[in-house]
């Protein structure tokens, strides 16, 4: 069966499979206590969470299925050492499905090559969130009714936010426009920006102010500051922030959304507004994994599509990764892996987390 650690994992078809599916838990308001009984599904979070680890248990439980796992990876083996490869082969002998987040890029990529087991990422360090993609992608086509030719702007901390890397390029791929709104050192990254254009012919701009696009914008996708990622000197940059006075200068349709948790980039009048849209966002979750769930344990041919990228040979002329959040960096099994796309063809990156890699072989030795 397949894997969920990237949306490329998922064919047009399998998203209008979805999206269906989710349609109809969302009319049997999440009553379906038949569909996966006896399923089991584990439950690794090796990072702290509230929405997507218990949206995830309450859509197994709503399905007729039971949950295990760990919330606190320094409650299990983990803290004594045991790997991401170790961990989850062992899981597969306990359960029928894995839910995963880790700290690191590419994490859930090379849990998913270690296990058989229909795989979902919650969240890979500060690369890729494709469940929370799935769950804003699914509350547009419900709120909008399509997502072709809707202008996004997402704003905040685009560097290390990896809710909107995933959203960026499934937007672009279903015809959607993006406005980036960051300030410097917290931009979107350039695979990002390379896939959205090179691969979908997608148009992404940028603006200095979130002000600049409020004439245009139909939805306003807002994050917090990732400091939990970032060095010191970025941790107390000033973001955009939408409060009373951002509001009297918006359209009365858009709609704001923020994958959550926020801090002070929506001000809590905000909640009152009919346009703050990020509470009913969250809750659509449990839908959107209820679907997922549902057609991954029941589905041999859904999810099965490749991430579009083609390894580069001889890979030993091209440095190892040098992103200190990539998984390279913290399990020293994990191979190096360059790879290319046809989009980008004169870059390659590394397999795990799409960080760039230089030609020529780097000492290997680190502090």
């Amino acid at each position: 069966m397949g894997h969920l650690v990237s949306v490329d994992n998922l064919t047009d078809s399998d998203l209008e499979d979805l999206f269906r599916r989710a349609d109809v838990f969302h009319r049997s308001r999440q009553q379906a206590p038949d569909r996966l009984d006896r399923r089991l599904l584990a439950v690794l979070f090796y990072e702290p969470s509230t929405r997507t680890r218990l949206s995830f248990e309450s859509a197994i439980l709503r399905l007729g299925g039971q949950v295990l796992g760990f919330s606190d990876a320094g409650s299990s083996s983990v803290a004594k050492g045991e790997t991401v490869a170790d961990t989850i082969r062992m899981v597969a002998a306990y359960a029928d499905a894995v839910v995963m987040r880790h700290p690191a890029a590419g994490s859930t990529q090379v849990a998913a090559e270690y296990t058989e087991l229909p795989l979902v990422s919650g969240g890979d360090g500060a690369h890729l969130h494709p469940t929370q993609t799935l769950t804003d992608l699914y509350y547009l086509r419900q709120t909008k009714g399509a997502i072709e030719d809707l202008t996004v702007a997402v704003a905040g901390d685009l560097h290390a936010g990896r809710t909107v890397h995933s959203l960026a390029t499934a937007l672009a791929r279903l015809g959607a426009r993006i406005v980036c709104v960051a300030p410097q050192g917290l931009t979107m990254p350039d695979y990002v920006v390379d896939e959205v254009q090179e691969r979908f012919g997608g148009r992404i701009d940028s603006v200095d102010r979130l002000e600049d696009c409020l004439d245009e914008a139909d939805v306003i996708y807002m994050t917090r500051l990732q400091r939990e990622r970032l060095p010191e000197s970025l941790r107390h940059v000033e973001i955009p922030r939408v409060d009373a006075e951002m509001l009297s200068k918006m359209r009365p349709d858009t709609i704001i959304l923020h994958p959550l948790p926020r801090v002070d980039e929506i001000a809590y009048e905000v909640d009152e507004d009919l346009r703050a849209g990020y509470f009913e966002q969250a809750a659509g979750g449990v839908t959107v994994r209820m679907a997922l769930l549902d057609l991954m344990l029941a589905d041999e041919t859904f999810a099965t599509g490749q991430r579009p990228f083609k390894p580069v040979t001889p890979k030993e002329s091209y440095a190892r990764c040098d992103n200190p959040g990539c998984i390279t960096h913290r399990e020293t099994y994990v191979p190096h892996r360059p790879v290319v796309t046809d989009w980008s063809p004169d870059q390659p990156r590394c397999a795990w987390c799409e960080h760039p890699l230089v030609q020529g072989v780097l000492d290997l030795e680190r502090d």
